[in-house]
């Protein structure tokens, strides 16, 4: 395929790539980096929160079943981690550090956010999520609160119900917090879940839930056709200015409320990567992806001009630059991408290559703090810290 890198418009990041990689380089005549776990060696992270830029990182190394702590944001490649949560030390992996599940073990962590001056993590395979009131500073500081769960040793999906409630969660992926309010994709009961203001108490019951038509239901599209009110695989959350955004990956598309919703099953106004609400084909029916298209979408962040999603299955990164009227975005095409040369590629590191400061695969979380875009890279299984121009 010919080259158009000249011709196709590039996301305002620098051009010379990730200012700095997390995670072990690949050096060009290894094709295999180790996953064992250290301080430096990631297995396929999937969140990354960053409080501010004097304040301390934290990871989501899913694949070790570990968060990663680096006391300020890292200045240089391969800079080690300083705090492990979820492990008895860096050397350690698996789901639960072997044992039974505590307020400081993980079963699949996935997304991280800051929550005040607190930390929310989802712990998909517990299903649950777990907050800290104060951000961690130290290595296995335990968990205050947990969700979705009576307490911190039980993890049966839906406490072990067929049904879903307001307060159980079924493989949840994602987590954010904004204006007071905590909102969790409850991906396996394909809902997002709403809590008005942070829980106070183990296992409290959210108050709203887009989705599904009521807090029992958690049929995959609200059992019917695809819809702007229903969702098959929601992962990740952000708000683009004042407008609710949720990529929906088994729908192949990113559903944008225009404000925030006030109503369980409200539906949202426009969706990006389907021309339709009842489109769900990757890439929209075809192989290749085009500028409006998107195959299984995980992640999703916004600045106040741009928002900027993860096109996962794609290994690229999609940028919509906000509109006059958000109704104006149904379908509309992005306006420029990064990871890939042109917006008709998708092969993992630009065709298949080395990971390069500017390549991406299976890219699955994405948040912009200040100037910096923090991309979980897992399919590389690192992290890239990649300044906004």
């Amino acid at each position: 395929m010919t080259s158009t890198s000249t011709k196709t418009p590039q996301l305002p990041l620098s051009p010379e790539g990730a200012k700095v990689i997390l995670g072990r380089n690949i050096e060009p005549e290894k094709l295999v980096i180790p996953v064992a776990p250290t301080k430096i060696d990631m297995f396929g992270p999937r969140g990354v929160c960053l409080i501010s830029q004097t304040e301390p990182m934290w990871v989501s190394d899913t694949g070790h079943h570990r968060l990663l702590g680096w006391r300020r944001l890292p200045t240089r490649d391969s800079q080690p981690a300083d705090w492990v949560i979820g492990q008895p030390d860096f050397n350690h992996e698996g789901q639960n550090a072997k044992g039974t599940p505590g307020r400081t073990t993980f079963n699949v962590p996935t997304g991280i956010c800051a929550c005040g001056e607190g930390l929310v993590v989802a712990d998909a395979w517990n299903h649950r999520v777990l907050v800290w009131k104060k951000v961690p500073e130290d290595s296995n500081v335990p968990a205050d609160l947990v969700l979705g769960q009576v307490n911190f040793t039980a993890n049966e999906p839906n406490r072990g119900n067929r049904e879903a409630a307001a307060n159980t969660l079924n493989w949840c992926y994602g987590v954010f917090y904004h204006q007071g309010r905590l909102f969790v994709t409850d991906t396996g009961n394909r809902r997002v879940l709403i809590w008005h203001q942070l829980p106070e108490e183990n296992g409290q019951a959210a108050d709203l839930v887009l989705g599904q038509p009521d807090m029992r239901s958690r049929n995959e599209n609200s059992g019917g056709t695809p819809s702007a009110s229903s969702m098959r695989w929601c992962h990740d959350i952000t708000f683009w200015r004042e407008n609710l955004v949720v990529t929906d990956a088994g729908n192949n598309r990113v559903m944008i409320w225009s404000g925030m919703p006030t109503e369980n099953n409200a539906p949202c106004a426009v969706v990006l990567g389907q021309r339709t609400f009842d489109s769900v084909e990757m890439n929209q029916g075809v192989y290749f992806p085009n500028a409006s298209s998107l195959s299984m979408p995980y992640g999703v962040a916004s600045d106040d001009n741009w928002l900027f999603v993860a096109d996962t299955a794609n290994s690229r990164l999609l940028g919509w630059e906000m509109p006059q009227s958000i109704l104006s975005l149904q379908g509309a095409e992005s306006k420029a991408l990064a990871g890939q040369i042109n917006f008709q590629s998708k092969g993992e590191n630009r065709d298949y290559g080395l990971p390069t400061r500017n390549s991406l695969n299976w890219c699955y979380g994405i948040q912009i703090y200040g100037r910096t875009a923090a991309i979980a890279d897992s399919g590389n299984n690192r992290i890239l810290l990649w300044e906004i121009s």
